[in-house]
């Protein structure tokens, strides 16, 4: 037993302890009372400039221009006094009707609401974070009146310029480059330490947090910017995040207090404050105990599964708090399914969206399963119990944050999980949504049909000549085109009912701690990314801050309306990004029919929120289906944390033979067009000329010399548009057919995998 009391101030923890703790490395030996003060200092100016930048989030003048005139003149004034050789009267009087436009935005009752929630929360956090600290490195009372006193530092909310970048080949952004154009690092005598004082200090301030019994989105923003303050690298966070995760569920596993866990399980049970609640498994199932509120760890513990962080184990155990002694706690800071969700919740998700799962993405799985597959040995034991399955209780593949990818369309059950094979687990714990595999499906094979057709070549051939925005807005789609659209236009509006109500859904999981109290990041691609929105505005209604860390919109199927992102931003604690390309002709046309007077974030840059970061890959998305084998490399260069290099660069490979590909395929639709086939050598390969071209032949008919064959000529009638009405209905039934064979074909193979590895 230790007499630390966690929430003791240092004089009352010194006059108890005596000399046995002064010996060992703390705070309150490695730093002197005025470096303790630049200590909560540099925090509360840290809390600080985060909520300045949620007052920014609702600033009508953000990303306005200034300077050009007297910033503090009144709208009119600037027009009438600018200078026409130095300001653009212009762009002046179209800032003053944007500005009008957003103070009637902001000036919403609902809008409003938001903003007092979100200060509200940030506030109360602070509060917690800089008493707790304070009540370590000096007192409560000093730490709270540095809180209130400090101001947010100049230029450190946050905020970034657009991107236009090659993610094939632009050079990848450092992490470290990007956490100090992030996270600003903020002046502090501290930074001038030594390293091993520096690395205390980083490591003593995240036990802090823990001790919290959360480990949610601001605390981990807070760190990144102490991380950066202090000039460390962000690597050094990640594996101190690491080793206490590790270390964590290591010293939870000696544990055990029955009682304790089942009064937490009714508690969870009967304060149900969401729509769904906690099943009746205990938190302590994810780490393979019955746990509960047990005797707290031994010092000699802490240090132990804890060693070589520089703190002393008495010191750690203080700091933990009540973490260092609670399964329970541990357990729902983890996530009492972590990659599996069963029992109640499951049920009450599957009633809303099928195949609703979260799948651990660095595990060999079943796409229709949440089970890692197992030899033969080990194939009848029951896997619905967390006690039993690996990827829930292995304690080295834990991590204090979550990732979570979302596809956004399917060609085979596999995609659910193999795009995210990037995301590495070194920082964070990866998991993949899986969920409507079905529609998903369906809507991957309508657009890899529509893309290969003769229809589809014609008019993108057609649609380049105008720009993508001309073609939603006048409606200048190729007729050949329309003829074919029901191929793709009904999959996709029901695989986009069906993400919204999944986002929602998410939302939920996340409120219910499906995934703990641990920061998660979320990435989709398509409508992966529609998701995403989904989520994060269901988040915003709820007001649920603190669970989102960062997300990435990639080609995203949702508005690109301020007012939506500037909602989104609200519970998103770190980065918001929306990757998009101006020459996404497939998303344009999916999203034709749907509100295009609201924007398609996919298609464009989101205006006037400058902690939105804009990232147009337009030199390189001509095609929405590019995303899917794009994701990592977008991630790499934008300083995207737990990107693995790896298999991004298979990832890079698999892009590089679609497009061999789909260029093989533009050559034989033209040698199709003009009567002719591709020449081939003896081992099957196809035959180049001088300059890179596919060799062709003419098609000829058999028997007759000199006569040739008419049918390809026929088979290709109406691809430009003229004409050919029964063509494209008859090439547009072959395709539904098609797709739904696939479709089909892809379920009954992850069917048949499902029923091999759990027979």
């Amino acid at each position: 037993m230790f007499k630390h009391v966690p929430w003791a101030s240092h004089e009352d923890g010194k006059s108890s302890e005596g000399k046995h703790q002064e010996e060992e490395e703390s705070l309150t030996t490695i730093l002197n009372v005025d470096q303790r003060g630049d200590l909560t200092l540099l925090i509360a100016s840290i809390m600080a400039s985060m909520c300045k930048a949620i007052e920014m989030n609702f600033d009508a003048n953000a990303a306005l221009s200034s300077g050009v005139t007297k910033p503090s003149a009144s709208e009119d004034e600037k027009i009438s006094d600018a200078d026409p050789a130095s300001a653009d009267v212009s762009k002046l009087d179209q800032e003053k009707k944007l500005k009008e436009q957003r103070q009637k935005e902001l000036s919403a009752p609902k809008m409003k609401e938001l903003k007092e929630d979100a200060l509200r929360f940030i506030d109360q956090w602070r509060t917690n974070v800089i008493e707790r600290i304070g009540s370590i490195v000096n007192s409560k009372e000093e730490a709270s009146s540095q809180l209130h006193s400090a101001p947010a530092k100049v230029n450190t909310s946050h905020t970034t310029a657009d991107k236009k970048i090659d993610p094939v080949s632009a050079e990848p952004q450092a992490a470290d480059t990007a956490l100090r154009e992030l996270f600003p690092p903020i002046d502090t005598p501290l930074s001038s330490l030594e390293e091993p004082t520096r690395l205390l200090i980083l490591h003593s301030t995240l036990l802090l947090l823990l001790s919290l019994e959360h480990y949610i989105a601001p605390s981990r923003v807070l760190l990144l910017y102490l991380t950066s303050s202090l000039h460390l690298p962000l690597s050094v966070l990640t594996a101190d995040e690491e080793k206490i995760a590790k270390g964590l569920l290591e010293a939870a596993k000696h544990m055990s207090g029955d009682e304790e866990t089942q009064r937490k399980a009714e508690e969870n049970k009967n304060s149900r404050k969401w729509k769904v609640g906690l099943a009746s498994v205990a938190g302590a199932a994810l780490i393979g105990v019955t746990g509960g509120l047990a005797a707290p760890l031994v010092a000699a513990g802490v240090g132990s599964v804890m060693g070589g962080l520089g703190l002393g184990a008495t010191a750690a155990a203080g700091y933990l708090g009540t973490v260092a002694g609670s399964t329970v706690i541990v357990g729902g800071l983890f996530g009492a399914y972590g990659g599996k969700m069963t029992g109640q919740m499951v049920d009450a998700y599957a009633k809303e969206v099928s195949d609703f799962a979260f799948l651990p993405v660095q595990k060999k799985l079943d796409p229709l399963s949440s089970t890692p597959h197992k030899e033969s040995s080990s194939r009848e034991k029951d896997h619905t119990d967390p006690n039993t399955n690996p990827a829930i209780n292995d304690p080295s593949s834990r991590r204090l944050r979550v990732t979570i990818g979302i596809s956004g369309w399917l060609t085979s059950p596999e995609d659910v999980t193999s795009p995210w094979k990037i995301l590495s687990s070194a920082s964070s714990e990866p998991f993949a949504l899986r969920y409507e595999l079905e529609a998903l499906m369906n809507l991957g094979n309508s657009i890899s049909a529509m893309v290969s057709s003769a229809a589809w070549g014609y008019a993108k051939s057609e649609m380049i000549k105008h720009t993508i925005f001309a073609e939603l807005t006048a409606a200048l789609w190729p007729l050949a085109l329309l003829k074919i659209s029901r191929v793709v236009d009904n999959p996709f509006s029901v695989a986009k009912a069906r993400s919204d109500k999944a986002g929602e859904l998410l939302a939920d999981a996340l409120i219910n701690k499906a995934q703990g109290e641990r920061p998660v990041t979320l990435v989709g691609y398509s409508l992966g990314a529609r998701v995403v929105y989904s989520c994060l505005m269901s988040l915003a209604r709820r007001k649920a801050f603190g669970l989102i860390e960062s997300a990435v919109l990639i080609g995203s199927p949702c508005p690109s309306t301020t007012g939506d992102w500037r909602v989104m931003r609200s519970v998103v604690a770190s980065r918001l990004v929306n990757v998009y390309s101006e020459n996404d002709y497939v998303l344009g046309f999916l999203y034709r029919t749907s509100s295009i007077q609201y924007g398609v974030a996919g298609l464009q840059k989101i205006e006037g929120l400058p902690r939105v970061e804009n990232v147009d890959v337009s030199e390189t998305v001509s095609g929405h289906l590019r995303y899917r084998y794009l994701v990592g490399a977008v991630l790499k260069k934008i300083g995207f944390e737990g990107v693995d290099l790896k298999a991004v660069e298979e990832e890079a490979e698999a892009l590089k033979k679609m497009d061999e590909e789909e260029e093989m395929k533009t050559w034989q639709d033209k040698a199709k067009a003009q009567g002719k086939t591709i020449v081939t050598g003896a081992d099957g390969k196809v035959l180049f000329d001088k300059a890179g071209k596919p060799l062709m032949e003419k098609v000829w008919k058999g028997g007759k010399d000199g006569e040739k064959d008419e049918s390809a000529d026929k088979e290709g009638k109406g691809g430009n548009g003229d004409d050919g009405g029964d063509v494209h209905d008859k090439e547009a039934e072959r395709m539904e057919k098609e797709v739904q064979e696939k479709t089909q074909q892809g379920l009954l193979q992850g069917m048949a995998q499902k029923l091999h590895i759990s027979g």
